[in-house]
Formats: structure tokens, sequence, C-alpha cells
């Protein structure tokens, strides 16, 4: 059974970085694709970022482009979310989620079946 577990989430000044982490158990994460949301208080749970299985092509959502960064790690089975310039409206818990592992790529239209229990990122001054 594949289990997640996010850490790294903090308080953090606008524009300063945090890189999450997603521990990754009971599978090689190598071979599913894996995906950041977040929920912001009184907001829907959006996804932010998605690595594809295998050759890890990376899909990020327009508001977070060019600020975060996602990555799998080698034998250490962990996918990163690097975050940097961070903004107030990126303040939300923080979630890596996969999908089986028959379904390889960021594709929007599947589901994401395994998640994390969340971090929390909060970016104040």
């Amino acid at each position: 059974q594949l289990q997640l577990v996010e850490s790294g989430g903090g308080l953090v000044q606008p524009g300063g970085s945090l890189r999450l982490s997603c521990a990754a158990s009971g599978v090689n994460v190598i071979w599913h694709a894996i995906g950041w949301f977040r929920q912001a208080p009184g907001k829907e749970r959006e996804e932010i970022a998605c690595i594809s299985a295998g050759s890890g092509v990376t899909r990020l959502e327009e508001s977070v482009k060019g600020r975060f960064t996602i990555s799998r790690g080698g034998v250490d089975n962990m996918i990163y979310l690097q975050m940097n310039d961070l903004k107030p409206e990126d303040t939300a818990v923080y979630y890596c989620a996969a999908r089986d592992n028959y379904r390889t790529t960021c594709d929007p239209q599947y589901e994401f079946n395994y998640w994390g229990q969340g971090t929390q990122v909060t970016v104040s001054s």
C-alpha cells in the first residue's frame, strides 16, 4: 500500500523560500504520477504541480510557474516542491498525492488515489 507523508511546511516571509518533501513508502515512486495540491481557507483544493511517472515530465499551474519546481529524488523515494518568491496568497495546506501506477501521466482528467496528511505553509510578515 502506497503511503505519503509531507514535511517542510512552516512560516515564511513574503519573498522567501521553502522546500516541501513528500516521502513515499510501499512502492517505488518513480512508477507513479505524483501531484502537489493546496487548499487555502474557504477555497477549494487545487492542483499546482505534477510529475509524471518514468521520464518525469512536469506540469505547473499558471500561478506558480517560474516560482515553484517539482522534482523527484533518486534512491530516497521522495518528491519535492521547491517554492521560491512566496506570496501571502500561497498560504495553504499543501498535500502530495499519487495516482495508481497504470495512470502514468499528469493528464488532469484522472484522479489521484493516495493522499498525504498535508503540511501547513503560511506566508506572512
